[in-house]
């Protein structure tokens, strides 16, 4: 079925539509305050509402207004539990996404071994499986033993798999139209681009979760080595994501 849901517009980001095509615009942004520019069919609801339970495909086409290095911040579209959600009553929930996700440096948010913590994504976690909520106690160790090069490599690899932590960089070309298909399975998922299988897991996010489609111009730093980061950038031109024949079925 098509989509119907909400538009989100904060700071100068600006959402607008044109037959089938909405485009995500985040235009003259400063690092002193923050512009997201989104749709989602999450707001007003509790997080047990949201829409979407596998089996799910999600089909759609999707383009930026400039290439992979010359965007800011963060933009995506997928399905999400929106694990925090600043000026609402809800309160903070560990996160379970699967969706295509981009950041741009100093964004590094590096769950899995071995892939970049910024680019272009296809990704997935689940922090509220039973696995990963036993590795929670030993969180202070984990990190601790991460610091050393060895033990890192030896420790995180059972922790991503805990956390269904599942990731590729996508070689696109941002600037032009392409077509995205996310088959989320209640066995795993897989991750279509122009017909190609760019990531397939064996393990996806419990539903229900949200959808979503964003531009905005923040940063996350959140890495096995324990750094931690949030924060701003300047947009100082308008950028732009948009997206066309948006279905969930």
């Amino acid at each position: 079925m098509r989509w119907s849901g909400s538009r989100l517009e904060i700071g100068t980001g600006a959402v607008t539509r044109e037959g089938d095509v909405w485009r995500l615009v985040v235009p003259g942004a400063t690092g002193d305050r923050y512009a997201d520019a989104q749709i989602d069919d999450t707001s007003g609801r509790p997080r047990r509402r949201y829409r979407w339970r596998p089996p799910v495909r999600l089909s759609l086409r999707a383009r930026f207004s400039h290439p992979c290095d010359a965007l800011r911040g963060t933009a995506g579209f997928g399905f999400w539990n929106v694990p925090f959600a600043p000026g609402h009553a809800m309160l903070p929930a560990l996160p379970r996404a699967i969706w295509y996700f981009f950041g741009s440096p100093p964004h590094n948010v590096s769950l899995a071994a071995g892939v970049s913590g910024h680019g272009w994504k296809a990704a997935c976690l689940d922090a509220t499986r039973p696995a990963a909520l036993l590795w929670a106690p030993l969180a202070p160790v984990v990190l601790l033993m991460s610091q050393s090069d060895s033990l890192g490599r030896r420790i995180w690899p059972r922790v991503q798999r805990a956390l269904g932590v599942s990731e590729a960089v996508l070689d696109v070309d941002l600037h032009r139209w392409h077509d995205y298909v996310l088959d989320w399975r209640t066995d795993g998922a897989d991750f279509h681009v122009d017909g190609q299988v760019v990531l397939s897991v064996p393990v996806s996010p419990r539903g229900p979760l949200g959808f979503v489609a964003w531009m905005d111009n923040q940063y996350a730093i959140a890495t096995p080595r324990g750094r931690f980061g949030w924060g701003l950038l300047d947009v100082p031109l308008p950028q732009w994501l948009e997206i066309a024949g948006l279905t969930i079925v």
